[in-house]
């Protein structure tokens, strides 16, 4: 069950009505601790955090934005928005109306890219930062698989077939993954259509900037991560990852030797957060907030 949240709204620099869900701290001292941020994947939404945030709520704030396109967000009116810096943007609105100067960003495959983004335009608001199954270098093997399946518009007539095809799409990335689990994903992802059809949960046209790179990763992202350097950062890798490599994760932590390195095992991409590694990373790495 999901604790208890508020969602909530802000309008994106282009007019955009946006939504986040915001699970609050649960006494006045905790509130004053940095807020957590967590940023979804490319056709994901704030879902993917639930049960992150059913472990944390209340000794922190935990603020889940859906981009522009997802979720209970407003579709952009122009497909090519639909990019890494447009999502910074956004968030940064966000950030000024809630009044937040300082916070811990818990990024996502996408969600990482925009962390990156986001200490590189002023890494003094970064307090923490945890890349999940993301870096400076995003492997084209992973990209092409993505492009494969974005913006399909599939749709299906039971929660059931819904999980049966991401199984079969993403089978690869979660080995171990029974059909509860695939329930679990489908009803995170998608949502029951007016039509009475199960649909994935997002606007189609994102994939039309991905397609032709401008919604993909930005050109040379090491000196953004590297504006991570000084701040608490926590890099999780699924094992079977086909977006984050093994050589990568070595030349981040050869860059920034004190990063919290992790490896979840038989997983790819990207780790749900609820492994038994991931979460004790997760609590190192909020063990260093100040």
């Amino acid at each position: 069950m999901d604790s208890a949240f508020d969602d909530r709204f802000w309008q994106s620099p282009d007019g955009l009505t946006l939504h986040f869900r915001d699970y609050p701290a649960a006494d006045a001292a905790q509130s004053e601790r940095p807020p957590l941020v967590c940023m979804h994947g490319l056709t994901r939404n704030a879902r993917d955090f639930a049960q992150l945030a059913d472990r944390l709520s209340g000794k922190w704030r935990v603020i889940v934005p859906e981009m522009r396109g997802r979720g209970e967000s407003e579709y952009a009116k122009d497909p090519m928005t639909y990019n890494p810096l447009t999502y910074v943007a956004d968030v940064e609105a966000m950030l000024e109306q809630e009044n937040i100067g300082r916070f811990v960003a818990i990024g996502t495959s996408l969600g990482g890219l925009m962390t990156m983004l986001l200490a590189a335009k002023d890494r003094s608001r970064i307090a923490g930062a945890l890349l999940n199954d993301i870096g400076p270098v995003v492997d084209p093997a992973g990209i092409d698989r993505i492009r494969e399946y974005v913006g399909q518009g599939r749709s299906y007539p039971s929660w059931m077939h819904a999980a049966r095809a991401l199984q079969d799409m993403h089978g690869a990335a979660h080995p171990e993954y029974g059909i509860d689990q695939w329930l679990e994903m489908a009803k995170r992802g998608l949502v029951l259509q007016q039509n009475g059809r199960i649909g994935y949960d997002y606007d189609m046209r994102i994939a039309e900037p991905f397609q032709q790179d401008e919604g993909a990763a930005p050109p040379d992202l090491w000196p953004a991560f590297q504006a991570l350097e000084n701040t608490p950062l926590t890099v999780l890798r699924g094992e079977l990852s086909d977006l984050l490599t093994a050589q990568t994760l070595a030349e981040m932590k050869r860059r920034i030797p004190q990063a919290d390195v992790v490896t979840v095992a038989g997983v790819g991409h990207a780790p749900m957060l609820d492994e038994p590694e991931a979460a004790a990373a997760i609590d190192r790495l909020l063990g260093q907030v100040v």
